[in-house]
């Protein structure tokens, strides 16, 4: 599967429930889905996960090709947002482990199948 990065965030807003994050809401369906999406990313299309450190709290995103791609920067600038976008991204390095550390994983097997699922639609 190629990474086409237009088509993975229409799929991810299909994707993107209350079952891939605890946090979701209709208005803004990105909140609270950072880590998980950045670990089912690294896992389909590979790159590197990285980090940035938003008033105490990590915020994840990925590397794809060198390039950073943060697929859930929308949560910054929707209702609700409980962050502003970061001014500096640190892109400290992460791995899978710490990137799911307290996540449940019936969270990313939702959200990997979801996605899956719409983008072969």
């Amino acid at each position: 599967m190629a990474f086409d990065e237009n088509e993975i965030r229409t799929a991810l807003r299909a994707s993107w429930s209350r079952d891939t994050a605890v946090q979701w809401t209709r208005d803004n369906p990105a909140l609270g889905q950072c880590n998980v999406t950045a670990a089912v990313i690294h896992d389909l299309f590979g790159g590197r996960i990285l980090r940035t450190k938003l008033r105490g709290i990590w915020h994840y995103y990925n590397e794809i090709e060198g390039r950073r791609i943060d697929l859930t920067d929308s949560q910054f600038t929707s209702p609700g947002a409980l962050f502003d976008a970061p001014e500096i991204y640190q892109d400290e390095v992460s791995s899978c482990e710490d990137t799911m550390n307290g996540i449940p994983e019936r969270e990313y097997d939702t959200l990997k199948t979801a996605l899956v699922r719409d983008l072969g639609n």
